[in-house]
């Protein structure tokens, strides 16, 4: 087992790894920014190391600094969290060769889920269900051609791109070349890469994902569904497991291909394969995360596992703690995230955070509640990084039970300083579509923003 852990990250996931990295014994070290030096993933870690000037690009993103400061502080292994590095093959592919471990799957792994269009042909290779739609297309006029075809609606995408960046829906050929020169410009600007493709946009659908998890010994399971649709700007909002569409046979389906997607890459460790999902049964590949998820808690918290220590135990080549037979869903979780931002807008709000509390209702047998945050009073939140502030999340014995506590949470809730989303939060969780399970990833747009 690992002796130290250097993470590449910042904010709630860094937390999060740092108290996984306690309770198995394991030092931690992580790395800071100049505007995070007194953020708590700088203050919780055992040691931590100042990487760069506030910008992500010359701190965060700097993996040949962070690998440096992994070889001096004596780190066995390096945990990239979510986001930033963590799907980056480059970087785990430089890992390797300074002969310290990725906490990940491989460089391989990482460069082929990477590129949308080559995940899609691995997955029809597979036999698994994908969105119609191109390869790599280069003009407007080869993306009109194609759409012709296939018919509108359609979806640009960027081919590198991830967290729902680099997408711009098309109605019709009229908006096409502004759409496809827009996500061409922003995918190079986030990516490195302008290639983008396109595929049909299905209307109204439900965003579905599947946990993985696998070691080096070949054994891959998986560990059930998350319910994301919930979105604003094609980024999630709340999440929850498991999915009030997924029937027993329907998890058992998407299981198993979601299994079948990981045997084919060679995976290890914990990974997402992400679906839409129709009210008939059917269900798409949209494409594969090959990381920890936001989303993780929900499932640790219906099936009792935790994703970060067994990222961790795999990485130092044990074998995966349960059998497929061994996971049970018990229960109902949800997840909200909490954002530094405008909820009537959605612009970014920055200041320092004068109070934060998220007090916890008196709770009877078999709930619970637990908030992953990177915050504290006298935090300042900038304008450099994701806005998310918080997760919490909440257990119950059903969904309308999990519904009823997190809307008690959110309402006892105090962060003041910036403007949070924690209004429209609460709008989406007493809204009845949402109660009655009639959600789609077009929810926010048209079943709350219209009504206001």
């Amino acid at each position: 087992m690992f002796k130290k852990i250097l993470i590449a990250n910042r904010g709630e996931i860094a937390v999060r790894v740092i108290r996984a990295c306690r309770e198995m014994g394991i030092a931690s070290a992580s790395v800071h920014s100049e505007a995070d030096a007194c953020a708590p993933h700088a203050l919780e870690a055992d040691e931590t190391y100042l990487i760069g000037p506030p910008q992500a690009a010359l701190s965060y993103l700097n993996g040949k600094e962070i690998i440096a400061v992994a070889a001096r502080c004596g780190a066995g292994a390096i945990h990239p969290g979510y986001g930033l590095l963590s799907e980056n093959h480059l970087f785990a592919g430089a890992c390797a060769e300074a002969g310290i471990t990725f906490i990940g799957p491989s460089a391989g792994a990482i460069a082929s889920m990477g590129i949308k269009t080559r995940a899609r042909s691995i997955m029809q290779e597979e036999g698994i269900p994908v969105v119609p739609g191109s390869g790599p297309l280069e003009t407007p006029e080869e993306a009109l051609a194609f759409a012709s075809g296939i018919g509108y609606p359609v979806m640009v995408k960027a081919s590198a791109g991830g967290g729902g960046i680099g997408m711009e829906a098309v109605e019709g050929p009229e908006s096409m070349e502004k759409a496809f020169n827009k996500c061409r410009a922003r995918a190079g600007a986030a990516f490195a890469s302008r290639e983008v493709y396109l595929e049909k946009y299905i209307e109204s659908p439900r965003h579905i994902e599947v946990q993985v998890f696998a070691d080096g010994q070949d054994n891959v399971v998986h560990l059930g569904e998350r319910e994301c649709s919930i979105q604003r700007r094609h980024q999630k909002l709340i999440e929850e497991a498991p999915s009030p569409l997924v029937d027993r046979e329907m998890r058992q389906r998407m299981g198993a291909d979601a299994v079948r997607a990981a045997r084919a890459i060679g995976y290890v460790g914990a990974g997402t394969v992400e679906f839409l999902a129709g009210g008939d049964g059917k269900y798409y590949f949209l494409e594969m995360n090959t990381r920890l998820q936001v989303e993780h808690p929900v499932t640790e918290m219906v099936t009792g596992a935790d994703l970060v220590v067994e990222q961790i135990r795999v990485a130092a080549g044990l074998p995966l703690s349960w059998r497929q037979e061994e996971i049970k869903l018990e229960g109902h979780a949800v997840e909200c995230r909490v954002y530094a931002e405008d909820p009537e807008n959605f612009r970014p709000s920055t200041g320092e955070i004068t109070a934060l509390e998220f007090p916890s209702p008196a709770l009877p047998a078999g709930e619970s509640v637990r908030v992953d945050s990177g915050i504290r009073v006298g935090y300042r939140v900038t304008p450099y990084y994701d806005s998310l502030l918080a997760k919490v999340i909440v257990r119950a014995g059903s969904r309308e039970s999990a519904l009823k506590l997190m809307l008690k949470v959110l309402d006892r809730a105090v962060i003041e300083g910036v403007k949070t989303n924690l209004p429209l939060l609460g709008k989406v969780l007493s809204h009845p579509n949402f109660h009655s399970g009639i959600i789609s990833t077009d929810f926010i747009n048209s079943s709350i923003l219209r009504s206001q």
